[in-house]
């Protein structure tokens, strides 16, 4: 892991966007199904928004610069390299979270996060 990444997610965890200082309220401290998050997490070359090393799930928010082909792609290469890690990522465009539906959010965490998830 290089030390550009480790900087890189420290000034991610500085400066949140506002579903992600939104969905951590309800991530941070077990909230979540007794689940431990962390956010802004160096894996590889990549900061995952939020990670849980238990279950092995990479929660990632993305705002409209995620919806450009050439960032779509970047995210499809990233996602890949995370999944043959072992990791399973779930992203949620911002909008769903700030507008209110964070609660689809969380059902769909503790969906993933449940043992029975890895017979899907």
């Amino acid at each position: 892991m290089s030390r550009n990444i480790r900087h890189f997610a420290r000034e991610l965890r500085r400066e949140p966007t506002t579903a992600e200082e939104m969905l951590w309220r309800d991530l941070r401290s077990r909230r979540c199904a007794g689940l431990k998050f962390r956010r802004q997490v160096p894996i590889g070359n990549y900061a995952a928004d939020f990670l849980c090393f238990e279950a092995r799930l990479i929660v990632e928010l993305d705002g409209r610069p995620h919806d450009r082909a050439d960032r779509a792609e970047h995210d499809r290469r990233r996602d890949a390299w995370l999944e043959g890690e072992g990791f399973r990522v779930l992203r949620f465009p911002n909008d769903l979270v700030i507008g209110g539906s964070a609660d689809l959010v969380l059902a769909a965490i503790r969906d993933a996060a449940a043992p029975s998830s890895d017979l899907r």
